[in-house]
């Protein structure tokens, strides 16, 4: 007997599982389809683990190079990667099991395998149709009859076409979060968002690390300052960088512990070795096989297209999160499921403004940001005035031991908007909230520079970058 639902989500990732805890909220019966964990790539395979081993790669790194700076004298630091995973594993699976208490406090019902949409229902006039739900145990399909449905099904590492994964030797971000050792040396194609996380951990596990970027600067959809200070500040730690460069996947060749590939770098072809090679090319959404043949569901380069309110071609079919491009970030995903789920109910839904959105790089150093560039202002026609401000005039930031970066504000200098916030340097990722409230709220710097930042805090240094907006900064 099919089972009939208010919502069906396709995919318990971040974004599938908090449109589930809504749906629930708002008294609607939900169920949601997950072939693999709940909790999805951020969980399993991205947020999560890869932070984990961030984490100890920050604490193998400072205790072994920079201890003695804190009056801390240790005769012998060593790595025990296995250690290092396990521990990443416990957090994982704390917070897995965290994600199936929810389901059940929600009543939620959950099913194991993967979820195929068939088109018109033909158990009974539900808009949603009907989704088989083929089980991951082997039993006998489920058929389910929503009358909404969310597609959030997520995405996977991109692959460069004759740069196939292999695991081995050839390696995206989910088979090197598997490792169970590390190699000597690595190259990474891609110095996006991922590939400079992935470089500057390996690099602190001790690990030779060489960056091949085909733009002409690492991080490019990031300010053009933020960029130069990152790239400078992993160079200064050792990592390799070489921009410009068109990696040539027809050259790789495979030997025993050692890989090599050349790459046109300003016309020149120069050729690379190192034990393994990591691709970090961005990532591709999963539409195949959940049955969009037989919807009118429309996927424009790869990702399927929806209205402001998350609504497919057919509006009883919605999508969320990574499947739908844009910014493919859990925060992201999450917010749009609830937007989803609250126009299903019909509540007035306000459209997410995405220029309000925080962006985060968990490298060491950190970097983080919210709104345009200045590039991007100046390209808008923003007559802009900015204020920038160095962590080696705060405080805490030496007491951290940690004074490298700068927060930059840019503003409108007709209307005293703030445009966007770019920040580097320590624990940055935790400060870009403040800034995003600041968008959100629609504050000035004059406002942020009037809140009475705690001293000695990483914080101050918003209020000053603030203040040096209109040049008032006062430690500078």
């Amino acid at each position: 007997m099919a089972k009939e639902y208010d919502v069906l989500i396709i995919g318990g990732g971040t974004g599938g599982y908090v449109a589930a805890i809504r749906s629930a909220q708002l008294g609607l019966t939900t169920a949601i389809v997950e072939k693999g964990s709940l909790g999805g790539t951020c969980l399993h395979k991205g947020c999560i683990p890869s932070k984990s081993l961030l984490r100890s790669a920050e604490v193998y790194s400072t205790t072994k190079n920079h201890a003695a700076d804190f009056g801390v004298i240790t005769s012998k630091v060593t790595l025990d990667f296995s250690k290092v995973q396990a521990r990443k594993e416990s957090i994982v699976n704390q917070l897995h099991q965290g994600v199936q208490a929810l389901m059940k406090k929600g009543k939620i019902d959950v099913y194991e395998g993967t979820g195929r949409m068939l088109g018109p229902s033909i158990f009974s006039p539900s808009p949603g149709g009907t989704v088989s739900v083929e089980m991951n145990n082997g039993d006998e399909n489920e058929m389910l009859i929503p009358k909404n449905v969310v597609i959030a099904t997520g995405s996977r590492p991109r692959t460069l076409p004759g740069l196939e994964i292999d695991g081995s030797y050839v390696m995206s971000s989910d088979e090197a979060l598997e490792m169970t050792e590390l190699p000597g040396s690595i190259l990474i194609v891609g110095g996006g968002v991922i590939g400079i996380e992935w470089a500057s951990m390996l690099h602190d596990f001790g690990v030779e690390v060489t960056v091949i970027e085909y733009a002409d600067r690492i991080i490019p959809t990031e300010d053009h300052e933020i960029s130069k200070e990152m790239q400078k500040l992993l160079e200064k730690k050792g990592i390799t960088f070489v921009t410009s460069a068109k990696v040539l996947p027809e050259t790789l060749q495979k030997e025993e512990n050692q890989v090599t590939i050349s790459a046109k770098v300003n016309g020149e072809t120069k050729t690379f070795t190192a034990e393994k090679i990591l691709v970090s090319v961005g990532r591709q959404a999963n539409v195949e096989g959940i049955g969009i043949e037989n919807t009118d569901i429309v996927v424009e380069n790869g990702f399927v297209q929806v209205s402001q309110t998350f609504q497919t071609k057919e509006s009883h079919i919605y999508a969320i999160g990574d499947v739908i491009g844009g910014l493919q970030l859990a925060h992201v995903a999450s917010h749009e499921g609830i937007t989803a789920i609250e126009h299903i109910a019909g509540s007035k839904v306000t459209p997410i403004d995405y220029k309000l959105v925080s962006r985060c790089i968990y490298s060491n150093p950190e970097s983080s940001s919210v709104g345009i560039t200045e590039q991007q202002a100046k390209e808008q026609g923003y007559d802009v005035k900015v204020g920038k401000f160095s962590f080696k005039a705060i405080g805490k930031a030496l007491v951290y031991g940690e004074s490298d970066g700068f927060v930059k504000i840019i503003a409108d200098k007709e209307t005293n908007d703030i445009l966007g916030v770019h920040m580097i340097g320590p624990h940055v990722t935790d400060l870009i909230s403040e800034a995003g409230l600041a968008m959100v709220l629609d504050a000035t710097p004059w406002e942020i520079a009037h809140t009475i930042h705690p001293h000695p805090t990483l914080s101050e240094i918003m209020g000053e970058a603030a203040l040096a907006v209109d040049g008032k900064a006062i430690h500078m």
